[in-house]
């Protein structure tokens, strides 16, 4: 899952940057308004997590209309020092899908951000199964017929894009945008590399069939339909 920190107080968003990376997902940070609407409006994201004051020509609010006006439907955590009901209305009104006030504990915003990246698709559960494969992303726990498994932080979010994604192929830049942030150097074979981890670690130990299949010229399969 990639986000999108757009955060002024370059503390608090590198706190963030640390806590959700630690949560393994993909993070990207902007420090001010510009930058913040560009990566916006430019890049795919999972979730954008928005501080309502931003220095530069348009503030967290001004990205937050402008995103809706141009149909981009990616969940909005809005970030705010101020709390009266008045402005948590005007944030919720202009489009966005939560509101955390300043100062906040790290944990509630994990949790926020959870319950958001479940809401597009109201089938998704908190634990993700597939045939005798589970993934539980709230205690980065992944099992195979009953047998845990172990993972890197980078290999659960991997696994998960996939999980959430069955049974279609996902083209390698689909998986490159929304499991590495955008300042990650890596290359089409670096995912490669990462799907060959996972294969030896679901797949090869176990009797059943193959979940992550290679489909050439075109990406990969999660799945074991045929």
């Amino acid at each position: 899952m990639r986000i999108l920190v757009v955060e002024d107080e370059h503390k608090i968003a590198n706190a963030l940057r640390q806590g959700l990376e630690q949560h393994a997902y993909s993070v990207d940070v902007a420090y001010d308004g510009d930058d913040g609407l560009a990566m916006a409006t430019t890049e795919p994201y999972d979730l954008i997590i928005l501080d309502r004051m931003l220095p530069g020509k348009i503030d967290g609010m001004g990205i937050l209309r402008q995103i809706r006006t141009e149909n981009i439907h990616t969940p909005v955590l809005l970030l705010t020092a101020k709390d009266r009901v008045l402005d948590r209305a005007e944030g919720l009104n202009t489009g966005a899908d939560d509101y955390l006030v300043k100062p906040f504990a790290f944990v509630e915003l994990i949790a926020r951000v959870r319950a958001l990246l479940r809401r597009p698709q109201q089938s998704l559960h908190t634990t993700l199964s597939y045939a005798d494969l589970t993934l539980d992303p709230a205690n980065f726990a992944v099992e195979r017929a009953g047998k845990p498994i172990e993972l890197t932080s980078k290999e659960f979010a991997l696994l998960e894009y996939l999980m959430r994604h069955p049974d279609r192929i996902v083209a390698k830049d689909m998986i490159m945008q929304h499991v590495w942030d955008y300042d990650s150097d890596i290359l089409p074979n670096t995912v490669e590399v990462y799907i060959g981890y996972l294969r030896n670690k679901i797949d090869k130990p176990f009797k059943g069939p193959n979940l992550i299949n290679t489909k050439r010229g075109f990406g990969y399969r999660f799945g074991n339909k045929t």
